[in-house]
């Protein structure tokens, strides 16, 4: 049945295949997509070619199918980087056991892996495997890793094992793919919850300069706040997002107002400007506490100077600066411990005048800075204290909303 109701008109989907028997079903998945009114751009391994050829899947998408580093006619580059910012989802169907293993490790080796690497939005995957492969403990363990990445497991069909026992392993049926495709944007098109809310985030780090080419800094990537950012901003809210010096890789949400800064006292000043006209700020930038006291006009050489002594003055308190003015505005920061994390945790609540606080430690692996993952302990202003486990940050960054959504 096809869909009548445009929930896929307009989207951009990467629709992986990799080289099982489905891949056949791949051909009537990538037509049902375009039926339901998606632009599809087929990514294909190597070994999916020797079950389906490219022309068949250029004819229906009207696209070149990508499938090595480099066109083979012209030797054009084809950008994986470009393909995962273009997409606002990607299917991979089928998704064999070498695939899913290769998505969970990381192991980049070919033009799919790439591109899921570089996906900036939902990736959703349909297995599909001899029975017995399914329910090895290998492939299950690398399932699982997908899903805690934020994966979306279209679950495979029931069969036969060898023991004769009734098992999983077959692709899901194209509709049905299809189907979970309109439902994963049905429902991320209806939160809209934040709708009218004015929310100003922090994100980054600060640094702060000793001489024109030396600072001070910390390992914050700005990957949380940025994740925030979008969630909010798909949620229907007015998000101001102001960044500390990043990588330049992350990328936001088109509707996400962005301000960049690069120092404590910079960040401070864009923060209170804005906190004027924001119902909730959200402070998850790691900014500097101290700052050199003076800072030299010239580079420092090592050879004149011998050891030096950096004195260190303290950077104004951002949270505690906003705390002390926030009127009905609602207020929640940020914890990173390495101790006495709860404790530690609600004192800055009180000390800072904060609603909310995202509690985390570096005892946690996967946890912090520098990391793709999270694992968080809201705490409310009346002690509550709501522990989460390790996920990736886009999915903490919804729980994170959703606790948003409840202060205001």
């Amino acid at each position: 049945m096809i869909s009548g109701n445009n929930i896929l008109k307009g989207k951009h989907i990467v629709l992986g295949i990799s080289g099982g028997i489905a891949a056949y079903k791949s051909a009537y998945l990538l037509r049902e997509l375009i039926k339901r009114g998606a632009e599809v751009q087929v990514v294909i391994t190597p070994n999916g070619k020797e079950f389906i050829t490219p022309a068949t899947l250029a004819a229906l998408s009207g696209k070149p199918v990508v499938s090595e580093f480099f066109a083979a006619n012209t030797g054009e580059w084809h950008s994986h980087v470009d393909l995962g910012l273009w997409a606002d989802l990607m299917i991979i169907a089928p998704a064999t056991a070498s695939t899913i293993g290769k998505m969970a490790n990381g192991i980049a080796d070919n033009m799919l892996i790439t591109t899921y690497l570089s996906a900036k939005e939902q990736v959703m995957v349909a297995p599909a495997m001899d029975l017995d492969m399914w329910a090895h403990p290998s492939t299950q363990r690398n399932v699982e890793t997908l899903r805690r990445d934020g994966v979306i497991i279209v679950e495979p069909q029931s069969g036969f094992l060898a023991s004769g026992l009734t098992g999983k392993g077959r692709m899901a049926e194209p509709h049905t793919i299809a189907e979970e495709a309109e439902a994963y944007f049905n429902n991320r098109e209806e939160r809209k919850d934040m709708h009218g809310m004015r929310v100003l985030i922090s994100a980054g780090p600060t640094y702060e300069s000793i001489d024109p080419v030396r600072f001070i800094g910390n390992w914050s990537s700005g990957k949380m706040g940025f994740a925030i950012a979008d969630a909010c901003a798909a949620r229907g809210a007015q998000v101001t997002l102001v960044a500390g010096p990043v990588d330049g890789s992350l990328k936001l949400d088109s509707r996400v107002k962005r301000i960049d800064v690069r120092t404590a006292r910079e960040m401070l000043a864009a923060m209170e400007n804005e906190f004027r006209s924001c119902d909730i700020a959200v402070l998850a930038a790691a900014v500097a506490d101290y700052a050199p006291e003076t800072i030299s006009d010239c580079k420092i050489k090592r050879e004149k100077s011998g050891d030096i002594l950096l004195k260190l003055v303290k950077n104004p308190d951002i949270a505690a600066t906003l705390g002390a003015c926030k009127g009905g505005r609602k207020l929640v920061g940020f914890a990173l411990e390495t101790d006495n994390e709860i404790v530690n945790a609600k004192d800055k609540i009180r000390r800072k005048n904060l609603d909310m606080i995202v509690l985390n430690s570096l005892k946690d692996p996967g946890a912090g800075m520098m990391t793709d993952t999270n694992k968080i302990t809201i705490i409310l202003a009346d002690g509550r204290e709501i522990p989460f486990p390790l996920k990736n940050k886009k999915e903490v960054a919804g729980d994170i909303a959703d606790a948003i959504v409840t202060l205001i």
